[in-house]
């Protein structure tokens, strides 16, 4: 049970003076998300989050937001390396090069995209909703077989940072799954 009385999912242990996880977890995670640039950002995150505390993601979102212009796939898919360079001398991010390329590749695909649209791409992966929400942690899996064929999908494209595990995360965040607990009480 949190500060305020409420119950959430386990892993909002906020620090102190911090109200960043629980105003993520009550307002974005889980919650259908839709559109181009919106979803753009997520997937960027969700690349700059690997290996890292996702706290530590939320407490720069802002800066990733100005770095990148606000996730505008336009103007990201036209950085160049100057912007790069830019960008790794920039303390509010953080500066793995891989990582920003990755996310400038990235914008560059979501252009070339023939056949369908980033949103409809991604939702395409989105399991039946279940019926019911995990009534443990150890009832919600890191990786399912719709993020394994997400990734492949986005790797095949030429998305860059895209493994099961990250796409799996993209789906909870955006709300393609619900691994809000039973018990938790935001809806």
């Amino acid at each position: 049970m949190s500060a305020d009385g409420l119950v959430r999912c386990p892993w909002v242990v906020e620090p102190p003076g911090s109200t960043v996880y629980r105003d993520y977890h009550d307002t974005e995670w889980g919650r259908e998300l839709h559109g181009r640039d919106a979803l753009f950002e997520r997937l960027a995150l969700e690349a700059f989050q690997s290996g890292l505390s996702w706290l530590t993601i939320l407490r720069k979102r802002e800066a990733f937001r100005a770095a990148f212009a606000g996730f505008d796939v336009d103007v990201v898919a036209r950085y160049a390396e100057d912007d790069v360079t830019r960008l790794l001398q920039d303390a509010g991010i953080v500066r793995n090069r891989r990582k920003i390329e990755a996310v400038v590749a990235n914008a560059r695909v979501v252009l070339e995209l023939q056949d369908t649209d980033l949103d409809t791409l991604l939702w395409s992966f989105a399991p039946p909703r279940r019926a019911r929400r995990p009534e443990s942690p150890a009832l919600i899996p890191a990786v399912t077989e719709e993020s394994t064929a997400m990734a492949r999908e986005l790797k095949r494209r030429g998305f860059r940072f895209v493994g099961p595990t990250t796409a799996y995360a993209l789906m909870q965040a955006v709300g393609m799954v619900d691994d809000h607990l039973a018990a938790c009480e935001v809806r």
